[in-house]
């Protein structure tokens, strides 16, 4: 009898493919992606609303009604596509309302081979994944996130061996690796491409104050977006589940799905890019969005590609529609800024969300979850937060971060408050914008520079005169930020000089803070007296506590 030559894995029988439970989480809408591009007809795709993630930190209403009404459109457009489809609805009654039992009640009924799932953007979620790995001992696969410009890898390799990480000096690599704003060199890459202009950014050319008629031409207002049966189905589910979120739900006009994201983003580009650059520190009353773009939480929920932001705008530059400091200034956020956190995020691992460099330990006053305050301009960035989840950028760092900092509020408290309640909060980007540039709390010993902050590289602290400068706040106040005493005496003011006099010794080391501790040994004996018996009485009269 002839002997067989044929394949011997011919006369197997055929094996069914491993089948995967892929999950996708609400911070990863992009159908792009690698994990949904590596997706098989056997696998299925697990989402889930769980309620748990409205309560980790109060998440403000619209926040939540946000991701939840982007999934359920993205999983919509996965069934479209004949993907197999696991959804856990808020209010579908054997939710367990958390992510680790929804996962393990979905391996228990599908018995899946492997996970699989991008990189999360938050520490506790992937330490949850690779909890349930360790237990039920099913492999599991966490993809790249290829949203991003910079892999947490190369950041790590760019960081490894430098004294200080420098956003600047990481941003002008970005510029060279992806060619924008730049001329010569390869296609305006590499190392001998020049930006165009001649310097890398406008930075001091845009903090331009309005004048005192206010912002001239007065900015269109964002696109919105009326809630559509989706959206109106999660806000009913949400006051059935979760009816004590924090903020307002009205006003709800975000964009939810990706084609409503390219909405806005041409909107931005066409009708307020072109002033964005100059007046993007500025601040007015009754116009909480000015020139800035509204964009991060398509962002950063996926429904936008950062590439695609960053090239409609060196676009309008080029066709003469937008002026180069306002395109480089919106280029540098997103390329610049918004990787360099995410790097800083990755690289420092989990301890960072505990850090205090500052040693500060006060509550967070009241007023941040109701905006009742007479300050004026707290009253307004505050409000408009509970109003709509959002304040641009300055709002944050140099009003309801700068008052938190030199008041002396625990970080934690603040980081946390800044996820929840805006829109656009996730972990990787919350928590180094809060705790570093903010609250100052990650500070370590630079060789070139003395104590500095990893993100911040000192304090952004400041007083009421500041807020007088760049907005028309203190004109509808009672408080007077010229005053440091007495009963007109700006709270801000007065907590700017007590930081000063309470950090002067931590913050003897840092170079850049020199000149202006020179101002706090100037103060009379009797002044420094008087200034730390008004902080600590208006510590406890707004509850925050005695700073330590």
């Amino acid at each position: 009898m002839p002997h067989d030559t044929a394949d011997p894995s011919r006369r197997l029988p055929k094996l069914a493919p491993q089948t995967r439970l892929v999950i996708v989480f609400g911070d990863q809408l992009d159908l792009e992606s690698a994990l949904v591009r590596s997706i098989r007809p056997e696998d299925t795709v697990l989402m889930m609303e769980v309620a748990g993630e409205s309560r980790h930190v109060p998440s403000h209403v619209q926040r939540t009604a946000l991701f939840l009404s982007a999934m359920r459109h993205f999983a919509a457009e996965l069934t479209r596509r004949k993907i197999r489809v696991r959804y856990i609805a808020l209010d579908d009654p054997a939710n367990t309302g958390a992510f680790e039992t929804e996962i393990t009640r979905a391996m228990v009924e599908l018995k899946p081979a492997q996970i699989a799932c991008t990189v999360p953007g938050e520490w506790r979620v992937l330490a949850m994944l690779e909890r349930i790995r360790d237990a039920t001992g099913i492999a599991l696969t966490v993809m790249p996130d290829e949203h991003f410009l910079t892999t947490p890898e190369e950041f790590a390799a760019w960081a490894d061996g430098r004294s200080s990480l420098t956003m600047e000096f990481f941003y002008r690599e970005q510029r060279r690796k992806t060619g924008y704003l730049m001329e010569g060199g390869s296609a305006g890459k590499g190392k001998t491409a020049k930006p165009i202009g001649g310097v890398w950014n406008f930075d001091k050319e845009n903090r331009l104050p309005f004048g005192k008629t206010g912002p001239d031409p007065r900015p269109r207002p964002p696109l919105s977006f009326a809630p559509d049966e989706t959206t109106r189905s999660v806000l009913g589910a949400m006051r059935r589940v979760l009816p004590d979120l924090p903020g307002h739900a009205e006003s709800f006009a975000w964009p939810v799905t990706r084609a409503q994201a390219l909405e806005a983003l041409d909107d931005f580009i066409t009708h307020r890019l072109a002033a964005f650059g100059p007046f993007e520190d500025a601040m007015w009353t009754g116009e909480p969005t000015l020139y800035h773009s509204t964009l991060s939480g398509a962002l950063n929920l996926k429904l936008l590609n950062p590439r695609e932001c960053c090239e409609r705008a060196v676009a309008a530059y080029h066709a003469g529609k937008a002026p180069l400091q306002s395109v480089e200034a919106f280029v540098r956020q997103i390329i610049g800024w918004r990787e360099f956190i995410r790097g800083v995020y990755w690289l420092e691992g989990p301890a960072y969300a505990e850090r205090n460099g500052l040693d500060q330990r006060g509550a967070l006053p009241d007023f941040y979850w109701n905006a009742d305050t007479d300050m004026a301009c707290m009253k307004a960035c505050i409000g408009q937060v509970i109003e709509t989840g959002f304040g641009h950028h300055i709002q944050r760092l140099m009003v309801t971060g700068n008052f938190a900092l030199i008041s002396g509020v625990h970080p934690r408290a603040v980081s946390d408050w800044y996820l929840g309640m805006f829109i656009d909060g996730v972990d990787w980007v919350t928590l180094p914008n809060a705790l570093g540039m903010v609250m100052h709390a990650d500070r370590r010993r630079d060789a070139a520079k003395g104590v500095s902050g990893l993100v911040g590289t000192k304090p952004y602290a400041a007083s009421g005169k500041y807020i007088e400068r760049m907005s028309n706040y203190c004109t509808q106040c009672r408080y007077d930020p010229a005053e440091r005493s007495g009963a007109s005496a700006c709270p801000f003011t007065v907590f700017y000089w007590d930081f000063l006099i309470r950090m002067r010794e931590r913050l003897a080391d840092n170079q850049r803070m020199a000149m202006i501790l020179k101002n706090v040994d100037r103060l009379a004996p009797q002044a420094r007296v008087q200034i730390t018996i008004d902080a600590e009485l208006l510590r406890k009269k707004l509850g925050i506590s005695a700073a330590q």
